[in-house]
């Protein structure tokens, strides 16, 4: 687990919106830090409270990442090779779950492959009751080469309603879960897309790209500054 933060203060009487990160598949909270922190502009995630945590099961195979970056691998949970059946998943949300009640509140998930597609379904299964019932409401995603979850029953309980909270996603033209993310975007009320010529990636950000970034950033900094003046404004009413 690891805090990104940078060295720019956000704007007077603003705090910086928190996200908790979830890596990829058999990669790691370091190797994610690392590939956010090395493409993304500092003035962009110094804007972000970003917090890195570690898958909870060790990676039971080999890493597409070895050789590229070191180990250890973590994973979120199991999978069938049809991406329909699942093992350890409530195991994996119970763990995000304690990870948010220890180092949040959290504003908001970001998440990468295996870990975007456990952000954009827990928003879904958290306003049914089914995760995270003790932590507050998610309030904003970031997506990056995302999908939805395949198992029926599944799809049925995180994709009941569309998603409403504000999301940023970014989809490759090269990545081979394009189809997939275009297809969650259209799950989505308020969606912010980010395209980009790469593959399975976290993308560097071109001036198109980080336009729409910064679109994102200053629509949930708003919000985030909203609900510190509201939580301010009970506290002196309860005074």
């Amino acid at each position: 687990m690891g805090s990104l933060g940078g060295e720019e203060r956000p704007a007077e009487g603003r705090r910086r919106p928190r996200f908790l990160c979830l890596h990829g598949f058999r990669t790691s909270a370091e190797i994610m830090r690392k590939q956010v922190l090395g493409k993304w502009p500092a003035d962009v995630t110094a804007r972000l409270d970003l917090v890195f945590a570690d898958a909870p099961f060790p990676a039971e195979g080999k890493s597409d990442v070895e050789g590229i970056f070191d180990p250890p691998y973590y994973e979120w949970f199991q999978f069938d090779k049809g991406f329909t059946e699942y093992r350890n998943f409530d195991e994996c949300l119970a763990y995000i779950e304690e990870l948010m009640i220890k180092d949040g509140p959290f504003d908001g998930l970001m998440g990468f492959s295996q870990g975007a597609i456990l952000s954009a379904a827990l928003p879904g299964l958290q306003e049914r009751g089914l995760a995270l019932t003790r932590v507050p409401k998610i309030k904003y995603l970031i997506i990056i080469c995302g999908a939805k979850f395949r198992s029926p029953t599944l799809v049925e309980k995180a994709y009941a309603s569309k998603i409403t909270c504000p999301s940023l996603h970014f989809i490759g033209d090269n990545d081979f879960l394009k189809a997939h993310g275009e297809k969650l975007i259209e799950s989505c009320v308020d969606p912010f897309v980010i395209r980009h010529p790469k593959g399975h990636t976290v993308p560097r950000l071109d001036d198109k790209c980080l336009e729409v970034m910064l679109s994102f950033l200053e629509k949930i900094e708003k919000e985030t500054s909203e609900h510190a003046s509201t939580d301010v404004d009970e506290k002196e009413v309860c005074l």
